[in-house]
């Protein structure tokens, strides 16, 4: 069956329907990781966006379950130049059409996404809308869309104890969670207490957390204000702080720094980072659409600890006076012999020194 992915430019695509039969409006945007897309289409940062890969190939392996980094939604459509109809992985347990159907993800094959990602690249992330008939679409509600209240949709509605009998009692601020996030708290001997992104520094300082560990998520930062303050307020406390994505920016606006939107952003499992301190280079994963302005830094309170080497975008800060830092990418996805899981054990090293 046809299908037609309209940009807001009015740009017009044509490919075939694959995934879940529905219209959708999103913020199209792409990726460079050639494999992952079971984790990026369960990834809760990609939330009302539609992820077009520049790999060509989807769905060569299939889908294990095991794989998906969130239960609740992720993003909203996949767009691909061909999509394997016969995955072949000993892992696979369906193929990615049969999961997206599963999961209400529309899918659009068969365009350009060369010319697509081009487009994206020159003019920025513009919003698209995926539909059945192209003439349907009301371009001025098109280019209104917008992603509304991200977080408080996909963040935890009550507390999640995870690892209960771990030493370590770990407070996770939840905007958007992967599920690995959790997984290597506790393989680090952590109760990991998986908390609402509303919950007050009062409830938070009541569970007497060894650490805090601010999670990744989708949308702009800014709009987070009530755990802007939240996190704020925690600062003097002196608790032990990791900020990872969405949680990296929060940290950083609530020391009174300031965020920008990127041109189209970083998403892709091979974006370069370098580790000032030490100079490592680091091949990392992210998605993300803002960035912490470097000017802004204000350098009596943190000081940058990573830079993305395509353009020298923020990617990490220290903070001076207070066990805390924060990061842009994903630690546990990094890849090279410079693997960048080091930080949660340099997060332990803080947590430990403060116990």
């Amino acid at each position: 069956m046809k299908k037609y992915l309209v940009l807001e430019n009015g740009t017009v695509f044509t490919g075939e329907a694959f995934g879940a039969d529905r219209d959708v409006i999103a913020e199209i945007v792409f990726t460079t990781s050639m494999v992952g897309y079971v984790e990026a289409l369960t990834d809760t940062s990609y939330k009302g966006q539609a992820i077009c890969q520049t790999f060509p190939l989807g769905g060569n392996y299939g889908v294990c379950l095991e794989d998906a980094e969130n239960e609740g939604e992720g993003a909203s459509a996949l767009i691909v130049r061909e999509c394997a109809e016969v995955p072949s992985n000993f892992r696979s347990e369906l193929s990615l059409d049969a999961f997206m159907k599963q999961k209400g993800i529309v899918g659009l094959k068969g365009i350009d996404t060369r010319a697509l990602t081009k487009i994206l690249r020159e003019e920025g992330t513009m919003n698209g809308a995926i539909v059945s008939d192209p003439a349907s679409v009301d371009m001025d509600a098109l280019k209104a869309y917008t992603i509304v209240n991200p977080v408080a949709a996909l963040s935890v509605k009550e507390p999640v104890l995870v690892n209960p009998d771990g030493q370590y009692k770990i407070a996770l601020i939840d905007f958007g969670r992967k599920n690995s996030i959790a997984k290597d708290l506790a393989e680090r001997d952590c109760q990991v207490h998986i908390l609402p992104a509303d919950t007050s520094a009062d409830a938070i300082l009541e569970l007497a957390p060894d650490g805090i560990v601010l999670s990744a998520g989708p949308g702009n930062p800014e709009n987070n204000t009530a755990a802007i303050e939240t996190i704020r307020a925690l600062m003097d406390k002196k608790i032990p702080t990791m900020g990872i994505n969405l949680g990296h920016q929060i940290l950083a606006l609530a020391n009174g720094f300031a965020v920008e939107k990127l041109h189209y952003g970083h998403r892709g499992a091979s974006q370069p980072v370098r580790n000032l301190a030490a100079g490592h280079l680091h091949i990392t994963s992210q998605n993300h659409s803002y960035a912490v302005k470097n000017e802004s830094i204000d350098p009596a309170i943190a000081a940058p600890y990573f830079v993305n080497v395509n353009d020298n975008s923020n990617e990490g800060l220290i903070y001076l006076d207070t066990p805390a830092f924060s990061v842009q990418f994903q630690p546990q996805y990094a890849n090279g012999p410079t693997d960048t899981s080091y930080l949660y054990d340099q997060f332990m090293d803080f947590v430990k020194s403060a116990k």
